[in-house]
């Protein structure tokens, strides 16, 4: 198993979405809602804009620690606050960027403190993971 040790980076990543991005989580997750892909049902109920869904964000998040981790390393924990919303422009995409660095290690596990932001601004607070050992 990996060694942990409190403030190491144990990976960072950004992730590129695109509206295509959306319509495939949709399927795969069957949610449908149309501010995930209608910009005039958005514009109409108040968003800046067509939003990535909040569980596709914390998938994007979770999967940058889980591909740098061993393979054999097991998920006990996940959570995560949702603050802002990832706004994915029809030309430009968005861009979701994780960083994740060792808050705590004990006896049996390692919490890994999640850094989620989006346009410079943090989308997720309290995002964290924590491993067995």
């Amino acid at each position: 198993m990996a060694e942990f040790t409190v403030g190491d980076i144990v990976a960072e990543r950004t992730v590129h979405l695109t509206r295509e991005s959306l319509v495939r989580y949709a399927g795969a997750s069957g949610d449908f809602n149309p501010i995930h892909y209608r910009d005039d049902v958005a514009a109409s109920v108040g968003l800046p804009g067509v939003l990535a869904h909040g569980m596709l964000t914390m998938g994007i998040a979770s999967s940058v620690v889980v591909a740098a981790l061993p393979a054999d390393a097991r998920l006990l924990d996940y959570g995560v606050r949702f603050t802002k919303p990832v706004v994915v422009d029809p030309e430009t995409g968005a861009d979701v960027h994780v960083v994740a660095k060792v808050g705590a290690v004990d006896e049996t596990s390692a919490r890994i403190d999640l850094t989620v932001t989006f346009a410079e601004k943090t989308v997720l607070v309290k995002a964290q993971l924590r491993v067995a050992l």
